[in-house]
């Protein structure tokens, strides 16, 4: 019989880990990770300030819609030159010096009442207050643009005086309520409407009363605590009035000083005799003098106007 091949000897796992203990301390050894250095703050120009609103930098008015980084407010319309030496421009002064007799704290719109020698630019709104994002802000623009090119120039009149409020009822305005051009009107509101859908905002209201204002009042908070209830007056309507180039009611952030809030005189409304006289002393002249023609399509988003001319009309 043979004998067989003679059994081979393995290292242990004892061995094994002692060998390898042996050479790893031959090894060097790696240095310890830096600990990481904190990153210095930035210095606070460098930081992006959320917007406070302070109603004393604008006359009292409030913004009610909280400011988001990123987000543009938006608004079209047409706008309206009064040459000073136009005679609307004198009847609008005269109405407006009215106004301030019987609401020392109104204010006028498109124009200074330290300064009447100069023209009256006033705004008929297509849109309710809009928000766009900035990807949202080139295809709105594209919108606009096409109306206009799809719109003929056109002419348009005011027919009355109104008193209507902002939809957050926190301001009154006296506004020139448009007769010829309301159709002409309401059709370049209405063609913004699947655009507005698109970007979920608000259409323009459904039986809209087109109009120009020239002159606010900031109104109560009970006031318009009340109105909101639906103890409305019937002159006033739930539209909005949004003056490009204004501060307007809204967007918001922070909340403004106590003091800020306490130093602008406030009403409850109109004195509900001023609109009827207004009316019966300047509509008739209101509707002689007050034809003009609506030649350019405006919109304003953020800081950045647009504008574009209306189409020539066909022969």
């Amino acid at each position: 019989m043979k004998r067989g091949a003679p059994l081979v000897e393995y290292a242990s796992s004892d061995e094994e880990n002692d060998s390898r203990s042996e050479v790893e301390s031959q090894l060097p050894h790696a240095p310890p990770p830096k600990k990481l250095k904190k990153l210095p703050a930035l210095p606070a120009y460098l930081t992006p300030q959320a917007p406070v609103d302070n109603p004393a930098l604008h006359q009292g008015r409030r913004r009610t819609t909280p400011h988001v980084e990123g987000q543009f407010a938006a608004h079209v319309y047409v706008p309206l030159v009064v040459g000073k030496h136009s005679r609307l421009h004198k009847l609008l002064l005269r109405i407006y010096a009215t106004v301030k007799d019987a609401v020392p704290s109104v204010h006028p719109i498109g124009f200074s009442d330290t300064s009447e020698d100069a023209d009256i630019e006033v705004h008929i709104s297509l849109t309710r207050p809009t928000y766009l994002r900035a990807h949202q802000r080139a295809d709105f623009k594209r919108a606009v643009h096409n109306i206009a090119r799809t719109t003929q120039k056109f002419s348009a009149s005011f027919a009355t005086l109104s008193e209507l409020t902002n939809d957050e009822r926190t301001r009154t305005f006296l506004t020139l309520e448009i007769g010829a051009g309301h159709d002409n009107l309401r059709a370049m509101a209405e063609s913004l409407t699947p655009t507005l859908r698109s970007i979920r905002q608000k259409e323009f209201y459904q039986d809209p009363r087109f109009h120009a204002s020239i002159a606010w009042a900031l109104l109560e908070p009970q006031a318009a605590s009340v109105q909101q209830r639906g103890s409305t007056p019937a002159s006033v309507s739930d539209q909005t009035e949004e003056v490009a180039g204004e501060p307007s009611d809204h967007p918001t952030a922070g909340t403004a000083p106590a003091e800020a809030k306490a130093s602008f005189p406030t009403i409850p409304r109109f004195p509900p005799s001023l609109v009827p006289e207004l009316r019966t002393a300047f509509v008739k002249e209101l509707v002689r003098v007050g034809t003009f023609d609506a030649e350019e399509l405006h919109v304003r988003i953020g800081r950045e106007g647009s504008r574009w001319q209306l189409q020539h009309r066909e022969p």
